[in-house]
């Protein structure tokens, strides 16, 4: 899968991306660090006081608030979403293909998010979308122009990932819920065109390139599918997709372009909806706990925003409510809750997740904890002070 076998710059080969001198170590072992050093970055480094003084002052209607990223109806600012960024204190919105009509519109569109909760007093949201390149991307005609199988090496993706860095930058859009960082399968994989190899060490050097190239520019990314959707045997989007790899075949592969995105510097992961051999296929990742902390956390270190993907996909909606799904998965770990589906399941979710914490179900602490990380990568992409 991706580009023909031998043009693909592998991982091994980017040292001066990986960081370190070349011929001292080699990459994959650069970007699977000591366990003391995973340690400490578990905890990630502290936020400045400012960021910590807000998450304070926060009262607990506005934290719930700020751990959803909600999708919406319209093209324009009568959008149903502007009352609500007066009314709650949001997360984020996320744009898609439906809300987008021309790059005019989308930069009124997203500043106007930024405007409205701005004037309510509230912390700016981000404007998050998906490019995941050609036609996987939300916003058609913008780049990234191909899509990641199509892409000859890391430099060429790391300039793509550049120039739409830049373009949506210039449009108000303040990052993407991408880069996706699968590993595919030689018998394909659902993902199709959006994986770029199915060498774990190739997407390994994609994603160091992709990751470093979005910080560059102050994109906000959430690499995907955690931990690893590419061997699925569908798309979460279209129902359950069961990934049939146990942790061990998982690190040997798909952990590894997760492990080089961490150490690129990546603030954000988007957790997978699917199902894991390592959990019996009970519970998807994003809502459960010995994925979304045990793994991300304690195992790999990551300090950044967790985010799930669209809790109202079917992958999550037959089998749990959005109200559920959003308290499972902030009890599991997940610091922010993306949520495409209609105002009345957002709405309900953010009630469940208030009373949940209000009624000792979800701890309160858990729910700083996902607000400072939000808050802190804010701080790091300039949307607060």
């Amino acid at each position: 899968m991706g580009a023909r076998e031998g043009d693909k710059r592998t991982a091994d080969a980017l040292p001066a991306r990986a960081g370190g001198a070349a011929g001292q170590t080699s990459f994959l072992e650069r970007i699977v660090p000591a366990r003391h050093a995973r340690e400490r970055k578990a905890h990630g480094p502290p936020a400045p006081r400012s960021v910590r003084d807000l998450a304070k002052r926060l009262p607990l209607e506005r934290e719930v608030a700020q751990v959803f990223l909600l999708g919406f109806r319209g093209t324009d600012t009568s959008a149903a979403i502007f009352p609500r960024l007066r009314r709650f204190d949001l997360g984020g919105i996320v744009v898609v293909r439906e809300n987008y009509t021309l790059p005019d519109q989308l930069a009124e569109l997203a500043g106007q998010a930024r405007t409205t909760a701005r004037e309510a007093g509230h912390v700016p949201p981000w404007v998050l979308t998906a490019q995941d390149g050609a036609e996987f991307n939300w916003l058609p005609g913008l780049p990234p122009s191909e899509a990641p199988a199509d892409l000859d090496n890391a430099d060429a993706a790391a300039a793509q990932a550049s120039e739409t860095a830049a373009t949506l930058r210039g449009l108000n859009v303040t990052g993407v819920l991408g880069p996706v960082v699968d590993v595919g399968s030689q018998s394909g994989s659902p993902l199709g065109a959006r994986v770029y190899s199915d060498e774990p060490a190739e997407v390994a050097g994609y994603a160091d390139a992709v990751v470093r190239a979005y910080r560059a520019k102050r994109l906000f990314g959430a690499v995907k599918h955690f931990p690893g959707l590419g061997a699925a045997d569908q798309l979460t989007e279209i129902g359950p997709a069961s990934v049939g790899l146990d942790l061990d075949d998982l690190r040997k592969r798909d952990l590894i372009p997760f492990r080089a995105a961490f150490e690129a510097g990546v603030p954000a992961v988007l957790l997978s909806s699917g199902l894991y051999a390592m959990n019996d296929f009970t519970r998807p990742a994003s809502l459960d706990r010995s994925i979304a902390t045990g793994l991300l956390r304690d195992e790999l270190g990551f300090a950044g925003v967790a985010i799930t993907d669209d809790l109202a996909d079917p992958a999550i909606s037959t089998s749990y409510s959005v109200p559920d799904a959003a308290v499972m998965a902030l009890r599991a770990g997940a610091d922010m809750l993306f949520i495409s589906g209609s105002p009345g399941d957002q709405q309900a979710a953010y009630t469940a997740v208030l009373r949940a914490v209000e009624r000792g179900r979800l701890s309160r602490r858990r729910l700083d904890e996902a607000v400072l990380r939000d808050l802190h990568a804010k701080w790091d992409y300039g949307l607060i002070r």
